[in-house]
């Protein structure tokens, strides 16, 4: 029975979702890879980017249409809000989904470190993913919010498993992530995503791959990096070393001394100490505009760096210094953006770098994700960056990432499998020859175990009503129903330290450690 329970267990492992990309280009501050999900009952259609630190999924809402003075058609394009009953919405239109759940008008609060603003109308709806009728997977009564404000041009989908608490509600509300993994739709709660890479000679369209990774995408590294200690699912590395090589002033360092940095898919730039950015401009003749915070570059530079074609270096750690490290390259190509409406009335050559004015501003953002491709194992708390690979002829390899109790379980071999079957088998004859005397002691030891048990569901319980405040979070406006949201514990082993809870195999909890970034 054992054996037969244990095989079976085996064979029922969900297989990772490989999330094709949407095949548009589209982005006022780039031009990025993104993906269709399918939000309300009818679905309406939505063109978003991942975050790698995002937990909810946001689509835009129609009310910025007037903020950007465009007809429904161009503001519908313009955010990636596709066709919905053959009309063109602008945004996510709530009064027409039958299965919209409303929650209330809060703060977006997802890059409150980096100046990001806006509003979101949160509800609860069925969100799907890819184009309809695809073999998409779809959830029930996840958390959306159809935002307001210019600032996130398009809709996001969040990767990140931390759950959202509206103090609304008596449980914290699982992500989207989370989700999945819960509902037996995905082997395990990761990810594997690159962003795409328009510049090369087809267009290589970013790829994204829940539950495992493709292997096809990237050059494999033995470096592999772990989550910080307080804040579960940050991407939190090292950035030891920048060099430019072929620069305007030829071969040069530009960043003084070494940083904790924060991979995040969800803004375009990498933001760095001002004196980092001083010598990125000298290097490549950058202008800082202050109107809008981004560094420009004129038609003369630009054609002269074309020409150049330098190249980026970034040598990540899992410290600012020393250790084992992976060098991630990248060409000039990666960093040739253009930035168009409404940052600029018209399309204007930028360079995606910021000014940090604190060590939390310090962001490795989605261009340094055109040539690296991130596999993040929330369940083993550990992540990899490793160079994009590009091959003309390469077919999707997809490799599912097996939570850790399975995967102990499937390096066992047949014969040793069969093995196990045969001491079964013994070892009973001898619990039959033992008697009274291993009746009392299995009774002893079941009664420990109970103990046990009993203990951990306490903890546990315990933990569910410890919350802490969840940065992404989202913040109540004034006037608005609703309470102030937060984040709280939802995964745990230590549960004294508790992130969040995670269930893994049955009974078997894990901890997701991470660093607080926000």
């Amino acid at each position: 029975m054992w054996f037969k329970s244990l095989v079976a267990r085996k064979a029922v492992n969900p297989t990772p979702f490989s999330f094709a990309p949407s095949q548009f280009w589209e982005g006022n501050d780039g031009t990025w890879s993104t993906f269709i999900v399918r939000i309300g009952t009818p679905p309406q259609t939505f063109r978003v980017l991942p975050s790698t630190v995002g937990i909810q999924t946001w689509v835009p809402a129609p009310e910025d249409c007037a903020l950007l003075n465009k007809n429904v058609e161009d503001c519908s394009n313009l955010r990636g809000v596709q066709l919905f009953e053959n009309g063109w919405t602008g945004g996510f239109m709530v009064n027409e989904s039958s299965s919209w759940d409303s929650i209330g008008l809060f703060q977006l609060g997802l890059e409150n470190s980096l100046n990001y603003t806006g509003n979101g109308r949160y509800g609860f709806e069925t969100i799907g993913l890819e184009i309809q009728n695809s073999g998409g997977l779809t959830l029930q009564h996840q958390v959306v919010a159809g935002t307001e404000g210019l600032d996130f041009m398009l809709g996001i989908f969040g990767l990140g498993p931390l759950p959202t608490n509206f103090s609304d509600f008596n449980e914290p509300q699982p992500s989207y992530m989370y989700s999945l993994k819960n509902q037996s739709l995905i082997p395990s709660l990761s990810f594997g995503y690159t962003a795409g890479a328009p510049y090369r000679d087809k267009e290589v369209l970013g790829s994204l791959t829940l539950g495992g990774y493709d292997s096809s995408r990237f050059k494999p590294n033995n470096m592999s990096f772990t989550f910080g200690a307080e804040d579960a699912g940050s991407l939190l590395v090292g950035l030891q070393a920048i060099q430019a090589d072929n620069a305007l002033d030829g071969v040069v360092e530009l960043l003084p001394k070494g940083i904790i940095s924060l991979i995040d898919s969800t803004v375009p730039e990498i933001w760095l100490p001002v004196e980092a950015c001083a010598l990125f401009e000298t290097s490549f003749g950058l202008v800082h505009d202050p109107h809008t915070d981004r560094y420009l570059v004129n038609d003369s530079i630009h054609s002269q760096l074309q020409t150049l074609n330098p190249s980026l270096t970034f040598q990540l750690g899992n410290d600012v210094y020393g250790g084992e490290s992976i060098n991630i390259v990248l060409p000039y190509a990666a960093f040739d953006l253009q930035a168009s409406y409404p940052l600029y009335v018209n399309t204007t050559n930028y360079f995606p770098l910021r000014r940090a004015a604190k060590d939390s501003q310090y962001v490795i953002g989605r261009t340094f994700l055109q040539e690296s491709y991130i596999i993040a194992d929330y369940e083993r708390q550990t992540f990899t960056v490793s160079q994009a690979q590009f091959s003309n002829n390469a077919t999707s390899t997809i490799v599912a990432i097996l939570p850790p109790s399975t995967s102990k379980s499937s390096k066992i071999s047949h014969a040793a499998l069969v093995g196990i079957v045969v001491a079964s088998v013994i070892v009973g004859l001898l619990l039959l020859l033992g008697g009274a005397f291993v009746v009392k002691r299995s009774r002893k030891q079941k009664h420990q175990t109970q103990q046990a048990e009993e203990e951990t569901e306490t903890k546990l319980a315990e933990s569910l009503h410890s919350p802490i405040l969840l940065e992404p979070n989202v913040a109540q406006l004034p006037g608005s129903e609703a309470h102030e949201v937060l984040g709280s514990s939802n995964f745990s082993q230590e549960l004294e330290t508790a992130n969040f809870v995670h269930e893994i195999g049955g009974n078997v909890l894990s901890e997701l450690h991470g660093t607080s970034r926000h």
